[in-house]
Parts: structure tokens; C-alpha cells; sequence
């Protein structure tokens, strides 16, 4: 095999696989949550990641149009609450991304039907 076809086909597997990366992702009315996130209760999702992947992975994911303020003004809590633009109803119109206790958790806010 020469070395374009090789080429080839580590491109075509690439290719291919992509779209399966992109499947594993959570979704929570129309909110993307990071891999790994489970559900711990109504709306509320554990994220294997520190506070900091988590937010980084929010601002990749949802840019600046996507409003953040902080929530928390305690020690040792953690808080940002990010606003979606144009929510509908039954898809999210907040998250609540916090730390608490070394757990990284977000709440998903859904917009009531109209």
C-alpha cells in the first residue's frame, strides 16, 4: 500500500468516526452538555470535569451571544449562570453551571410552554 493510499483511508476513518464523536454528546431541551455529564435528578446533571473544563467547554460551545454572570457570592461555591438568547418553550432558557464540595453540577432552566 503506498503512502497515499494510506493517506486515504486514515482520512476516510477519520471522517467517519467524527460523526459518532458528535452523537455521544448530551442533550437536555436543546442544551449541549459535556461528554460524561449523568443525570443526577430532574434537569440536573454530575460533569466529570473540573469548573473550569466545564466553563471552557460552555464558552466553546455557546460564544459570547450567550450571557454569563456569576450566581454564587459564598466561599468555596463556584456559580455562573449562562442565558439563551431566544429560548423556546420546552427548550432551555438558562444553565446554572457550580461547584460545590468538589462536584461540578449544572441545572437546566426549560422555558414553560407558551
Amino acid at each position: 500500500m503506498t503512502l497515499f493510499a494510506r493517506y486515504k483511508a486514515a482520512l476516510v476513518a477519520v471522517l467517519v468516526a467524527v460523526p459518532g464523536i458528535a452523537l455521544a454528546e448530551v442533550k437536555v431541551a436543546g442544551a449541549v452538555l459535556p461528554d460524561g455529564a449523568v443525570k443526577v435528578a430532574e434537569n440536573r446533571y454530575r460533569v466529570p470535569k473540573t469548573y473550569e473544563e466545564t466553563i471552557r467547554f460552555f464558552r466553546q460551545t455557546y460564544g459570547a451571544r450567550f450571557a454569563r454572570r456569576p450566581i454564587a457570592d459564598q466561599p468555596g461555591v463556584k456559580a455562573v449562570h449562562i442565558v439563551n438568547p431566544e429560548p423556546r418553550p420546552g427548550q432551555w432558557e438558562g444553565l446554572n453551571v457550580y461547584e460545590l464540595k468538589g462536584e461540578v453540577r449544572v441545572f437546566v432552566l426549560v422555558r414553560k410552554g407558551d
